[in-house]
């Protein structure tokens, strides 16, 4: 299962005069920069990314970086923070076969649909006073097939949606009809999520492995003290795709040698819990014994081009 998350503040302000750029208040104060949007699997890898000129606050722009990802893993849930989420980005989100499951700060006033209205729901009759319009969904449900299928297919950037769903400042039919099959969604993940605590965990948890990949990032970022020297998208994102592969390798790295220090210990007899315990709380995001400054030799020793690991440090040794 992958999940997607947006960055927080991995990248400061852009200090070149670019289109690509914009006001980003939370972390540019009043300077204008860019955001990374990053792909992130729960086993810490980073699967694709695009940038975005400041905050554009549309989950609209988390839709792009899964439908444009080319890797062979199949997104099934998708988390994210808060953010700004809509109805038409909820049944978006189902059309195309993903659960869309951002972490919910303030739902004091959300509103909760039903599609009976004669339904007895006890206790929530009076939150769930709207009727969904299921004639309007039923009218308009060949087109919205149609725009998932050329969403899926790659014939309309995700990016062109939102024009395609307002005449002027008004929503077009489609644009209703989405919104009202959204609607079902996001009343099932409100509902669910008040009631599941392990549905909250494991979003919360998440989204800690986010924050924990841009961590690293951050710290690999140094050279150029976190800023993009490009001006147009392209080498933006060429700039920061070579930040995650190297982030990638870092991961890569501390997952294999953690699996064969966990493997050590075990043929020495040492009791390692696996599951929710032990080897479950491991993260490859440390980086604390990761040398990102100085001198760079990418000579690779004949037992590693063996395919053999580096002998691991032994703990009873004093120069360890």
């Amino acid at each position: 299962m992958v999940k997607l998350l947006p960055p927080t503040g991995c990248v400061s302000s852009c200090r070149l005069q670019t289109i690509h750029s914009g006001p980003n208040p939370k972390y540019f104060g009043h300077g204008r920069g860019v955001t990374w949007y990053n792909l992130i699997s729960d086993q810490f890898s980073g699967l694709n990314a695009i940038t975005v000129p400041g905050t554009l606050r549309d989950s609209i722009v988390l839709l792009a970086v899964v439908l444009e990802q080319e890797t062979d893993l199949k997104p099934t849930q998708i988390m994210t923070d808060t953010g700004a989420y809509s109805d038409i980005v909820f049944g978006l989100f189902r059309l195309l076969g993903y659960r869309f499951s951002p972490r919910l700060a303030d739902i004091g006033g959300t509103r909760l649909w039903r599609i009976d209205p004669h339904a007895d729901y006890g206790e929530f009759n009076d939150m769930s006073r709207h009727k969904i319009n299921l004639p309007l969904i039923a009218a308009n449900w060949d087109d919205l097939l149609r725009l998932a299928g050329s969403l899926k297919l790659g014939r309309v950037p995700a990016s062109d949606i939102m024009r395609m769903m307002q005449i002027s400042d008004r929503p077009t039919r489609l644009a209703q009809a989405l919104a009202e099959f959204g609607r079902i969604d996001k009343t099932l993940h409100v509902l669910t999520y008040v009631d599941d605590e392990n549905r909250r965990r494991s979003t919360l948890n998440q989204l800690n492995r986010g924050e924990g990949r841009h961590s690293v990032a951050r710290t690999i970022f140094h050279g150029k003290r976190g800023e993009l020297r490009q001006r147009y998208r392209e080498g933006q994102e060429d700039q920061l795709g070579a930040l995650g592969l190297v982030t990638n390798i870092v991961v890569l790295w501390n997952t294999i040698y953690m699996d064969a220090a966990l493997s050590q210990l075990r043929r020495e007899g040492y009791p390692v819990r696996d599951e929710d315990e032990d080897a479950a709380r491991l993260s490859p995001l440390v980086h604390d014994h990761i040398n990102v400054l100085g001198r760079y030799s990418f000579a690779v020793p004949d037992a590693v081009t063996r395919g053999e690991l580096r002998p691991l440090r032994d703990p009873t040794d004093s120069g360890a």
